[in-house]
């Protein structure tokens, strides 16, 4: 913690209701250490698959307008579905209560694969060719479903369009194979995106919101860390490779030139804050030599101090106590100008 930051009482909100349930409850746990570590109160949050909020086991109840247990900040480490797409987010804006992270908007935007390629190819930033599928629709006009994935070539990536962490993701090196890996993917989302595949290296890159004095300083509203490679054992970045150990390795700097180093620094700051992104975020990359293209952005990324997110952030002179205490710090500068713009 910054030796002029006071410590602070922070909610640790983790597990929910999505797939990602267990991930996110290590992330929490990490985070939770991570604060203690730098001198704050961890009051811990745990909301169960069932969805509801629990503090020491019991059931916890909250008011509109009420704040959370007087904590001075809320932190969601939630992945997925019901904690990562506005609707945590939301209920922690009517509670009044500063949290650490993407808005509402920019959350349920950034979730959704399907609109957040709309909105990147709407700003002109580069990647690759998809097709977003609802179920309704392949029933409702199959060949030209078909028709569509077809045009983006073999092999493709069939993924469910609101999940992390590789869940339900399938590749498809056989037109045979399409109507299989989609319906796998319809049993987890009602919204399928089939995305083209990439060549080249998958490279990440951590992007941190700026503080008011290193705005008013630099004119930087956020910056990107050094960017890390994702060197495979398998054929490619499935949830085994993931998190099982030996499943992957970050390189840090990434294998890539100099010059597509600083290209894909400036496009993860670029696509954060085309998508109104706060505090953080991972932006992940294919680069093929000098072409860069975003793949996607993960608004809470995995958050252990081995996760990719945290290792860039170290990497890049910001250890991890210090990175938590920053998102707390930006998450109540946030809530506060929002607070004055109200009155």
């Amino acid at each position: 913690m910054d030796a002029q930051a006071e410590p602070l009482k922070v909610a640790v909100l983790a597990g929910g209701r999505s797939s990602e349930h267990e991930v996110s409850l290590s992330s929490g746990a990490a985070v939770r250490d991570g604060l203690l570590a730098g001198g704050h109160t961890v009051v811990w949050i745990e909301i169960g698959r069932d969805g509801a909020w629990r503090l020491e086991g019991g059931p916890l109840s909250v008011t509109p307008g009420g704040g959370l247990l007087g904590v001075d900040v809320a932190f969601p480490v939630l992945h997925g579905p019901f904690g990562e797409d506005g609707t945590v987010q939301g209920l922690l804006e009517t509670l009044d209560v500063a949290y650490a992270g993407a808005g509402v908007a920019a959350s349920a935007v950034c979730l959704d694969k399907v609109l957040f390629k709309e909105l990147m190819s709407a700003v002109g930033v580069p990647q690759v060719g998809y097709v977003g599928v609802r179920a309704e629709r392949l029933d409702r006009a199959r060949a030209e479903v078909l028709a569509e994935i077809a045009a983006l070539g073999l092999p493709v990536f069939v993924k469910p369009a609101h999940l992390g962490s590789s869940v339900g993701i399938a590749k498809v090196s056989a037109p045979e194979e399409i109507l299989g890996a989609l319906e796998q993917a319809f049993a987890h989302d009602g919204l399928v995106i089939v995305e083209a595949m990439a060549a080249g290296v998958e490279v990440e890159c951590a992007v941190l919101g700026s503080l008011s004095e290193e705005r008013a300083q630099s004119g930087a509203d956020a910056i990107a860390s050094e960017p890390g490679e994702i060197v495979l054992s398998g054929e490619w970045y499935d949830y085994e490779a993931k998190y099982a150990p030996g499943g992957m390795e970050l390189r840090i700097p990434a294998g890539i030139s100099a010059s597509a180093r600083e290209r894909v620094r400036a496009l993860a700051v670029r696509t954060f804050l085309a998508c109104g992104c706060d505090g953080l975020a991972r932006v992940d990359f294919f680069v093929d030599g000098e072409r860069v293209i975003v793949n996607e952005l993960n608004t809470m990324p995995g958050f252990t101090p081995t996760s990719v997110y945290a290792k860039l952030a170290a990497a890049s002179g910001i250890p991890y106590p210090r990175l938590v205490d920053r998102l707390c710090r930006l998450a109540r500068e946030r809530h506060e100008q929002r607070r004055a713009q109200r009155n």
